[in-house]
Order: C-alpha cells, then structure tokens, then sequence
C-alpha cells in the first residue's frame, strides 16, 4: 500500500539554507509570530518568495538545511507560509528536532534533478519513504519509524502527547 504524506510545486534552494535564510534575524526582534513573518520568508536570498509560493510548497534543498540557530519559529514560519515538507540531502539536528516536533515533514534524498515548479509527492510505502515527480525516477528517502510516523501524522510532539495522554 502506498499512501502520499504530502504533495505540492517544488521550491528548489541550495546547500547551507540556514535559519536566517528562513527568517531574517532582524525580523525575529519585532515578532516570533509566524502568521506576520511568513510574508518575509527567504526574504535576503529570495526577495518575493513567499508572494510566489503555491498554495502547496514542498521546498528541495542540497545539504545542511537548516543549520544556524535554533530557533523554533523557523519551522513554525515554513509551516505557516504553506510548506507542506522539506526534501533535502541533510539536515541540522537542531532543524530536524524542531520539525519533527512541530509536524512538519523531512526526507532525506538528493532530489536535485528537480526544478522548481515541478509537482512532486512525498510517499510512503512499506516504511520507506520515497519522492515521485513526472521528472525524475522516484527518489529513495529512507524510512521513518512507525512512532515518528504516528507523531507527525498528529501534527508534532504536543498534539501527540496531548492525544495519547503520553508515551505509549
């Protein structure tokens, strides 16, 4: 059985997309409202990224996305803007913690054969991951625990703690 977890246009970024390539620092001292700065997400290295985004985003990145600080809200601020999952050869492990613990989901894959505005899918299949387009070959992105699964399938850590009444 193969079950799509997210699906939408591709954003292609490069390598070391750190957190304030996601948010501008200068943006997290007004707010940490994602709602409010979702409309300068990639702002100084895409300036009109988020007034171009589909309403359906999966973003494709080289390595390290990510890294830099570790703030929650650059998650939370992809999320909010509409990113449905981010494919990217590696991520920091702070990135990886924050999103998997806000829902959101990650693939490990070198997906760089895709182009931005490819429609593309992130689907599971027997416990591996895997990303499909009309482009390239489907591309392998490993598994994911069934746990990890569970939890982002009840939108991140707290929303699965609170559904569970803990750890099973």
């Amino acid at each position: 059985m193969t079950d799509t977890l997210a699906s939408g246009s591709a954003r292609v970024l490069g390598d070391d997309i750190n957190t304030d390539y996601i948010v501008p620092s200068h943006r997290k001292k007004e707010t940490i409202d994602p709602d409010i700065l979702r409309a300068f997400l990639f702002e100084d290295i895409a300036p009109g990224f988020y007034d171009a985004m589909e309403a359906e985003t999966i973003l494709v990145a080289g390595t390290n996305f990510g890294c830099g600080s570790a703030m929650e809200v650059a998650v939370t601020v992809l999320q909010a803007a509409g990113v449905k999952a981010v494919i990217a050869k590696s991520f920091s492990r702070t990135f990886r913690r924050n999103a998997l613990n806000n829902g959101l989901l990650l693939c490990q894959a070198n997906a760089m054969c895709l182009e931005d505005g490819d429609e593309i899918a992130v689907k599971l299949q027997y416990g591996a991951l895997f990303v499909q387009s009309s482009r390239c070959k489907p591309v392998a992105a490993g598994g994911m625990p069934d746990f990890m699964l569970n939890m982002l399938s009840h939108g991140g850590l707290m929303s699965y703690l609170m559904a569970k009444g803990g750890f099973e």
